[in-house]
């Protein structure tokens, strides 16, 4: 297993520029006196196509196309990433197959179609979308884009980290939500190797938190099932690239509940003007809930994702009104 440098993490820096947004740092104060320092927000839900997803996968095919490959590509995906795949490869001239879940939320669905990819709606689980994306990537002669256990992935996403610091050199925190790994682990290389004086948080809702029994148990685990309203976060199992590179650099992972998550995600909505997904609230949630102890330091929560369910969003933020 070839595990990404933070070398690798500045040419993907390098190969991105002009191809993805540089995101906003927004100020977050009340976030700041909740944990007792200062708090901005990574907005990556103003990423193109709503999602960090678009640097990881945007960076894979640039090296696919740098390695001379002109054909199509398939990838598995709850939603975000197959966005992100279906615009990465629009822009190449490639043709795109993205397997999505049974019930994947219809916004992500038609965006997917929108951009061009063709859709295929199986099964409900991670494990079963990338078994079907590989066997289509076998019989088709399709490159396959994984969505985190991929190191040019996992590069291209350490380059939010890279960006936090160039933009705000006194950060000391960075806090970023977990699903399959691929963000945590490239922020938390990028930090370790170029940046060693920011400590990394990983932040997983606590009906999914397969990083975090896999780092307790000190190897994978693959977690019976899992439960939670932050549908790009439903991983059974964290892949193998994030683990390690989580296990060497992560300071560790938070835990937060539904209700925390909705509870920020309408924060972020009335107070912050953001609107976020639930996925994209739940390292935000960790400071929400007091989960994290900044002690005077400077920290930013990385918003992964905006691409929110209309009805939830309405109904969450009319909550409490």
């Amino acid at each position: 297993m070839m595990l990404p440098t933070g070398e690798d993490v500045r040419r993907a820096r390098d190969r991105l520029a002009g191809r993805v947004r540089e995101t906003p740092l927004v100020p977050a104060p009340e976030l700041g006196e909740r944990a007792g320092g200062e708090v901005w927000l990574k907005a990556e839900n103003l990423q193109a196509e709503g999602s960090f997803k678009f640097r990881g996968a945007t960076n894979h095919m640039l090296v696919l196309q740098e390695e001379g490959w002109r054909g199509g590509v398939v990838t598995a995906s709850s939603g975000n990433h197959g966005r992100s795949v279906s615009r990465a490869a629009r822009e190449l001239g490639w043709p795109a197959v993205v397997v999505m879940p049974e019930d994947a939320p219809a916004v992500k669905v038609e965006a997917c179609r929108r951009l061009g990819a063709r859709v295929i709606l199986h099964g409900t689980t991670s494990t079963a979308r990338a078994e079907l994306a590989e066997r289509l990537s076998r019989e088709q002669g399709l490159a396959f884009v994984h969505s985190h256990d991929d190191a040019h992935v996992v590069a291209g996403q350490g380059t939010v980290a890279l960006e936090i610091m160039e933009r705000l050199p006194s950060c000391r925190v960075i806090l970023a939500p977990v699903g399959g790994g691929g963000l945590a682990a490239g922020i938390s290389l990028a930090a370790g190797e170029l940046h060693p004086g920011v400590e990394v948080w990983g932040v997983e809702p606590e009906g999914s938190a397969c990083m975090y029994r896999s780092l307790q148990a000190g190897e994978p685990v693959t977690l019976d099932s899992v439960s939670t309203v932050a549908d790009g976060l439903r991983a059974r199992r964290p892949g193998s690239i994030p683990f390690a590179l989580a296990r060497r650099y992560l300071k560790g992972v938070l835990l937060v509940t539904e209700e925390e998550i909705l509870a920020t995600m309408r924060y972020l909505a009335r107070e912050c003007h953001l609107v976020v997904e639930p996925s994209g609230a739940v390292a935000a949630a960790a400071l929400w809930a007091g989960k994290l102890d900044l002690r005077g330091r400077v920290a930013v929560a990385v918003l992964s994702g905006g691409n929110v369910d209309p009805a939830l969003l309405c109904r969450v933020i009319g909550e409490g009104v």
